[in-house]
C-alpha cells in the first residue's frame, strides 16, 4: 500500500458527482492515501472524500506550474508521499519534477498523448486544410525531453507511444508500462439523433480542438455529397474550434449536410447517439489511445478513422476499420463511399471490430488495479 499524489489538470475533480471523481475514488481505494493537486474553479476548497484528498490551486496560467509544484512539495513533506504521478509530461510533469526535488518521493509520469507524432506540431499538407496547431506544443515537447529522463516510472496508454518513447530516449528512461485507458463494456441504449433528412448519417464525437482535424471530415464530406447529396454529418461535442468549423461549413456549402449538437452532451449520451448513426468517423492528427473507437466498435457501427492511437495495435485496417493517413480527406471520402456502396463491408467490419474490442478489454484486465500496482512497484524499487 502506498501514499500517492497526482498532479492533475481537471477542475471537474472538485465536482462530487462527476465521472472523474468516481474514477479517482476507485484509485484511492487501492492505496493508503490518494492526494490530488489540480487547478480549480474559484470557490473550490480542500476536501476529503474517504482516503481521497483534493487540493485546489487557484492561480494565473503563467504561474500555474510554480503554484502546483509549491503545493505538491508541501504535501509530500506533510503527508510522507511515496510517489508523485503527473498526468502528462508537460506542465504537470514539470510541476511534479520540481515538487519531488529534495524529497524521497519517486517521480512517475503518465503519457496519454502521442506527442512524438510529427502531427503534434504539424498543421497540414497539400492534400488537406491547414489546421493551426498550438505553438505551445513545441514548448511541451522540449519540456517532456527534460522531464521524462528523471522519471522512476512511466505509464503509457498504447504500444504506439511506448515505441516512440524508446526510439527517442532509449536507456535514458525506464521501460514504459503499457496500461490502457479504462473503457466500460456496458453499451448504453441508443439515443435518437436530432431531426434530419439524411439517408446516411456519419457521426463524430469529442472535443472540437485542432488535433481532432474535423476540417478533414468536412473536406471529405464535400467530396462525397457530389455523388451522394443526402449523406449527413452529426458533430457531437464542443470546443475552441467550433466557430471556425461552423464558418467552414458555410463556406463549403454544407449547411444542409452538417448538424452541430447544442449544449453539453454527457459521454453516455454521445455514445448512445453513435449507436443510432450509420457510421463513425474520426480524423484525429494523433491519439494516445482512442476510447471513442472502442466505444464505436462496441456500438456495432462501421468505423472510418485515421491511422492513430490503437489503430494497427488493436484494430486492423480492412479487418476491423477502414483506416486512412492523417490529413488526407480524399482517403477518408473513399472510406465513407465504401460503406455506402458495399453492404457486405458495412456489415462485416463492425462485427469483427466488436469482437476485437471485447477481446481487448478482457485482455487488459483491471485498469485501476494495474495502475496501483505500477505505482506501488516504485516504492519497493
Amino acid at each position: 500500500m502506498t501514499k500517492v499524489l497526482f498532479v492533475s489538470n481537471d477542475p471537474m475533480l472538485f465536482d462530487a458527482a462527476s465521472a472523474v471523481r468516481a474514477r479517482m475514488r476507485t484509485y484511492a481505494a487501492l492505496v493508503d492515501e490518494l492526494h490530488i493537486v489540480s487547478p480549480a474553479r474559484m470557490g473550490a476548497r480542500e476536501e476529503q472524500d474517504g482516503n481521497l484528498f483534493l487540493h485546489p490551486v487557484h492561480s494565473w496560467k503563467l504561474l500555474r506550474v510554480r503554484a502546483l509544484a509549491s503545493l505538491a512539495h508541501a504535501l509530500i513533506l506533510q503527508y510522507g508521499i511515496d510517489v508523485v504521478s503527473a498526468q502528462d509530461p508537460f506542465e504537470q510533469g514539470l510541476a511534479a519534477l520540481r515538487a519531488v526535488a529534495g524529497t524521497r518521493a519517486k517521480l512517475h509520469i503518465q503519457v496519454h498523448t502521442d506527442f512524438l507524432s510529427p502531427w503534434f506540431v504539424k498543421s497540414g499538407n497539400w492534400r488537406s486544410p491547414n489546421v493551426r496547431m498550438p505553438l505551445l506544443n513545441r514548448w511541451r515537447c522540449s519540456v517532456a525531453d527534460g522531464v521524462l529522463p528523471h522519471a522512476a516510472g512511466i505509464r503509457v496508454v498504447s504500444e504506439r507511444i511506448k515505441t516512440s518513447l524508446i526510439a527517442r530516449y532509449g536507456s535514458r528512461i525506464p521501460e514504459p508500462a503499457v496500461i490502457p485507458v479504462a473503457v466500460s463494456s456496458v453499451v448504453p441504449e441508443p439515443v435518437p439523433l436530432p431531426d434530419h433528412s439524411f439517408t446516411f448519417v456519419l457521426i463524430t464525437t469529442g472535443r472540437l480542438e485542432p488535433e481532432k482535424r474535423i476540417e478533414d471530415i468536412l473536406a471529405a464530406l464535400k467530396l462525397v455529397i457530389a455523388h451522394y447529396p443526402t449523406v449527413g454529418l452529426l458533430i457531437v461535442g464542443d470546443g475552441r474550434e467550433r466557430w471556425r468549423l461552423e464558418r467552414m461549413v458555410r463556406r463549403l456549402g454544407l449547411s444542409g449536410n452538417v448538424i452541430f449538437t447544442r449544449g453539453w452532451q454527457s459521454a453516455e449520451r454521445a455514445w448512445g447517439m453513435v449507436r443510432s448513426a450509420h457510421a463513425y468517423i474520426q480524423a484525429s492528427a494523433y491519439e494516445g489511445y482512442g476510447r471513442s473507437l472502442i466505444e464505436a466498435a462496441l456500438a456495432k457501427v462501421p468505423i472510418v478513422t485515421t491511422d492513430v492511437g490503437i489503430v494497427g495495435e488493436v484494430f486492423k485496417g480492412y479487418e476491423d476499420v477502414l483506416a486512412a493517413p492523417v490529413a488526407d480527406p480524399t482517403a477518408l471520402s473513399l472510406g465513407i463511399v465504401g460503406f455506402i456502396e458495399d453492404n457486405a463491408v458495412r456489415q462485416e467490419l463492425p462485427r469483427h471490430a466488436e469482437e476485437t474490442a471485447r477481446a481487448h478489454l478482457a485482455a487488459v484486465g483491471d485498469i485501476p488495479a494495474r495502475i496501483a500496482a505500477d505505482l506501488a512497484r516504485l516504492v519497493g524499487a
